[in-house]
């Protein structure tokens, strides 16, 4: 006959590790809930996304007077090696002729005057060729002086040069950090918006697609231009609605906030400087009850940013990386004040 036997129960020092081993992942699970960081809020991440882009586009108008400063830099550097160059074969020259006027007296001279004119069967030919010693002298003597200061104007040329090649080089150092500035405030930009999840990264690319489609709505008012130079920049402005924002881009198919202005004006036959901060200083200022249509308008304590004024209180402008030329109100930034050019 089978024995029934009762199973045998657990001891309690058992029960008491398993409880306690229960207990400690329990505590453990509440603190990881608790330690785990909060997902950033959309709100917050545009935030810090916006500030990116600005700080952006501050460096890409240091980026901008960095690469006009080189342009113009290179070309003084060229003319000065070509007056270098002129300045040398000059110098050459002299040296070739003042070493042939040398020989020629040389040879002339070896036989002193009075024997020469005692020996000599035609007086009147050697009295000739006396005279034309003496004129050779003259010009020897005018020749060094000459070549010196030739030289003199040599060795300042190369002076300037050398002092001109090496700002270029100094600027081309600081394009390059510029540069570099503007694709790490970038790349972090993008890293926080990566940080999002897809649909919420979808509502603000619906959020910025509305943005740049205003322009089929906007109502600029009848405000007249400025001037028929104004009216002729905005216009050109016009046909480049819908461009994309590229840093350091001029046109004339994408465009940073500077970029579109100098290109707008270049199209109207005015050349304007190239960075918001220059342009800021291209005219008269104006306050914003004095803007009319094609005036430049200047934003932000530091003037980084530059658009057109379209009228009825929209500017006309690059926003930023992300976005295309589009209209937009006038009162989104921190307006400081108006240029009107010419």
């Amino acid at each position: 006959m089978a024995s029934h036997r009762r199973p045998k129960q657990a001891s309690r020092t058992r029960v008491t590790v398993l409880t306690a081993t229960a207990a400690a992942a329990v505590a453990l699970s509440a603190q990881a809930a608790q330690a785990a960081p909060a997902k950033p809020s959309v709100k917050s991440v545009k935030a810090k996304v916006d500030a990116l882009y600005e700080q952006a586009e501050q460096a890409t108008e240091k980026f901008n007077g960095a690469k006009e400063k080189q342009g113009k830099l290179q070309k003084q550097v060229e003319n000065l090696q070509d007056e270098v160059a002129r300045e040398q074969a000059e110098l050459n020259d002299l040296q070739d002729e003042l070493g042939t006027l040398a020989s020629a007296q040389y040879r002339s001279g070896g036989i002193d005057p009075s024997l020469q004119l005692f020996l000599s069967s035609d007086p009147d030919t050697y009295l000739d060729r006396a005279s034309t010693l003496d004129q050779l002298s003259t010009k020897q003597a005018e020749g060094l002086q000459q070549i010196a200061e030739k030289k003199r104007a040599l060795n300042q040329q190369k002076a300037e040069a050398a002092s001109k090649l090496n700002e270029l080089d100094e600027t081309r150092t600081e394009l390059g950090k510029k540069k570099k500035e503007v694709q790490a405030k970038l790349a972090e930009a993008q890293k926080l918006l990566n940080s999002l999840t897809a649909s919420q990264r979808a509502a603000l690319n619906a959020a910025e697609d509305r943005a740049n489609r205003s322009n089929e709505r906007v109502d600029l008012g009848n405000d007249l231009p400025a001037s028929s130079l104004a009216a002729a920049a905005l216009s050109a402005a016009k046909t480049k609605l819908g461009s994309p924002y590229v840093y350091g881009a001029t046109g004339p198919s994408s465009f940073d906030c500077s970029g579109l202005t100098s290109w707008a004006y270049a199209q109207a036959g005015a050349g304007i400087p190239r960075t918001s901060q220059s342009q800021a200083n291209a005219g008269t200022r104006l306050s914003m009850s004095q803007l009319m249509p094609g005036d430049l308008v200047i934003f932000y304590g530091d003037q980084h940013h530059v658009g057109l004024y379209a009228g009825n209180g929209q500017v006309l402008h690059a926003p930023r990386t992300g976005t295309v030329v589009r209209y937009e109100s006038i009162n989104n930034m921190p307006f400081q004040f108006g240029v009107r050019v010419g």
